[in-house]
């Protein structure tokens, strides 16, 4: 009896340092693979540093995220963030600038930490950015909104199925959109991120369950 005991004290013990290891680690169903559009960015931080904001949408990071709970895991126990190849800066320099600074790397850190390491056992650092660079060469969302006659206008709006439509056309899968809301204008949403998701390999794109971030029945501007 006193043998079982503590076999299963034992096993109560190794359980819960898994436990303890997978909240650490991080433990996620699929990956968002979220895109700003930097001039919303810089219209609400107020704080950029290009006195005209890029034109196109940037990367602004790839997240682990569970259904339950779309904004979890985050800042996770991992590697730390190492210098990037120079071979890869330049690209990411195009595709993931830090719009509200001149410090891109600073970025890449601050991405790393608190959604790269959550994913560290399916993605090294290098596979992360990589990936994520691949991702948003692979759906041009600037060019996708271009050809079905979206483009930045400062009176001209959308509804919410207006830019979704041609970005699930082209992807095959339900995208996701997140908007940001100037309380002076209750009637008006400013189109800030587009979300592509994928499993949770990052490999096969599937479709984004609708998170709260556009208000469905309010017109969306695209300045």
């Amino acid at each position: 009896m006193a043998t079982l005991k503590s076999s299963l004290a034992f096993l109560l013990l190794a359980f819960a340092f898994f436990l303890c290891f997978i909240m650490s680690t991080g433990s996620y169903d699929y990956f968002q693979f979220v895109q700003q559009w930097p001039p919303t960015t810089c219209r609400f931080r107020k704080k950029c540093f290009k006195p005209r904001p890029l034109q196109i949408f940037t990367i602004h990071g790839l997240w682990p995220s569970n259904y339950s709970s779309p904004t979890k895991p985050s800042s996770c126990t991992g590697s730390e963030f190492k210098e990037l190849a120079p071979r890869l800066r330049p690209k990411l320099k195009i595709s993931w600038p830090n719009v509200e600074s001149s410090n891109d790397t600073k970025f890449w850190e601050h991405e790393w930490k608190k959604h790269g390491t959550c994913s560290e056992r399916t993605l090294n650092q290098i596979q992360y950015f990589w990936r994520s660079h691949s991702m948003w060469r692979s759906h041009n969302i600037t060019e996708i909104l271009k050809n079905a006659s979206i483009v930045p206008h400062a009176t001209q709006t959308w509804t919410y199925s207006d830019i979704a439509a041609p970005i699930k056309a082209v992807t095959q899968t339900i995208p996701s959109l997140r908007c940001k809301s100037d309380p002076a204008q209750p009637n008006i949403q400013f189109l800030h991120e587009v979300v592509l998701c994928y499993g949770y390999n990052a490999l096969k794109q599937i479709d984004c369950n609708r998170t709260p971030g556009c208000k469905y029945n309010v017109d969306i501007l695209f300045q």
